[in-house]
């Protein structure tokens, strides 16, 4: 299973948010985790926010640790002018955010070797993935 990794997943996960153990399964489990470099932009500024809130820098350094060697392991996407392109058409559920739509556009530029596969946990993400026919995980209980 190759997976497409979406910010609020990867975000849920790292911070240990309450679906951070479903999303740590699913990514675990796949052959390949697909993440936009978007997505490592996205996590280190939400990394900057938390230790705007927290006197602990240890765990902003353990955080920031564990996001890099995550990355080291999975396939980065560089936002190249297909995707850009994809990300500036409408999709299914409007109104979709900048960043949202370059997620989007990136999980349906791949959704062949994708295997159909997406993770978010984002409400309107999640939304259009399923719309545009990709498999959703973590799914509903």
């Amino acid at each position: 299973m190759i997976t497409y990794a979406e910010t609020s997943a990867v975000l849920s996960w790292l911070l240990g948010e309450a679906e951070s153990s479903r999303v740590e399964k699913i990514l675990d489990q796949a052959e390949l985790v697909v993440a936009s470099r978007l997505t490592l932009v996205e996590s280190r500024r939400a990394l900057h926010r938390v230790r705007a809130q927290t006197s602990s820098e240890g765990r902003i350094r353990m955080l920031e640790q564990r996001l890099r060697a995550a990355a080291a392991t999975w396939l980065l996407l560089d936002l190249d002018e297909e995707i850009l392109e994809k990300a500036s058409e409408a999709f299914p559920v409007e109104p979709v955010r900048t960043l949202d739509a370059i997620h989007l556009a990136s999980a349906v530029i791949l959704a062949d070797s994708l295997k159909e596969i997406a993770v978010s946990l984002d409400r309107r993400m999640r939304a259009n993935v399923t719309k545009l026919g990709l498999r959703l995980l973590p799914e509903t209980e």
